[in-house]
């Protein structure tokens, strides 16, 4: 081999490696920048459905992923609730697979509505749309097997009372229904749903009716990460996966509801840690070549 050549080969492997390093830095999951994210979320205010705040809410999730170089649709919809109609918007977005069907990653990005108070749910409603919105940023440039799609949920809160009127996850029933009417409710192999994830005092539990090998799975890698966040023990909470569940489609919630500002006022981000939002980035996607595999086989 002449110099030239040479020389050109060796520019052609430090090129290699150079864009080899730039995947994996950018592979890595930033708590830090997703508790950035729940501050400019919070920020906005209360981010009610059907609310201006909550439109606000999409512009910046929506800017934060197409800054991304990824396409962001929203799904409008609807919902009739206990006092009336109210106008909410699932967003999606896609991230191309190599694999058949597609794995869900699932928040809600709505706050509870108050009357008599300002509550910014930077827990509730911010610790998982801010999660999704630094996995867009981990995942974009990654070989995925089956398609992965990011559901940033509207209307997962109640806006009068959880217990009645079937009052609450208008978002991902939405979702659901409008799956099984198109006929792609066949193609969702598996949702993780986010909730809840920002806790300085992180303990998330074990969710009983959540598919058990999903749910093991992570634990697994929770284990092999060290991270005693992931407690081996069992809480039931009634949350976005639960219409999914009941179609069929495997899903497992990843929450922390033992939260003392929960729908309270003081849910604000001095009660979050990025070290929390670090851990449960870091489990998933220690976690997502098992579940990945799992999903492709037959």
């Amino acid at each position: 081999m002449d110099a030239s050549r040479l020389l050109r080969a060796g520019l052609l492997a430090v090129a290699a490696l150079a864009c080899t390093s730039a995947q994996n830095a950018a592979a890595r999951f930033d708590g830090s920048r997703a508790l950035e994210h729940v501050k400019q979320l919070v920020a906005i205010g209360p981010r009610v459905a059907g609310s201006s705040g909550a439109e606000r809410a999409r512009t910046y999730i929506a800017g934060q992923i197409m800054a991304l170089g990824l396409q962001v649709r929203e799904q409008s919809f609807l919902a009739k609730t206990p006092v009336g109609p109210v106008q909410m918007v699932n967003l999606r977005v896609t991230l191309p697979g190599s694999g058949q069907g597609r794995l869900i990653l699932a928040g809600h990005y709505d706050t509870k509505l108050f009357q008599d108070v300002v509550f910014v749910g930077a827990n509730d409603g911010g610790s998982s749309a801010a999660f999704l919105i630094e996995m867009a940023r981990v995942l974009k440039d990654r070989r995925n097997a089956p398609t992965i799609e990011l559901l940033f949920f509207d209307g997962e809160e109640a806006i009068v009372d959880w217990q009645k009127d079937n009052d609450h996850t208008y978002g991902s029933q939405y979702y659901v229904d409008t799956a099984r009417r198109d006929g792609t409710l066949k193609d969702i192999r598996a949702l993780i749903l986010v909730d809840m994830i920002g806790d300085r005092d992180l303990r998330i539990l074990r969710e009983p009716r959540s598919t058990r090998w999903l749910t093991d799975v992570i634990w697994a890698a929770a284990s092999r990460l060290n991270r005693p966040e992931f407690v081996n023990e069992e809480f039931a909470v009634e949350d976005d996966h639960i219409p999914f569940l009941e179609a069929g489609v495997e899903a497992v919630d990843l929450i922390d509801l033992d939260y003392p500002d929960w729908h309270q006022p003081g849910d604000t981000v001095d009660k979050l840690s990025a070290r929390s939002l670090q851990a449960v980035g870091d489990v998933l996607l220690a976690a997502l070549p098992d579940i990945e595999k799992r999903l492709q086989e037959p």
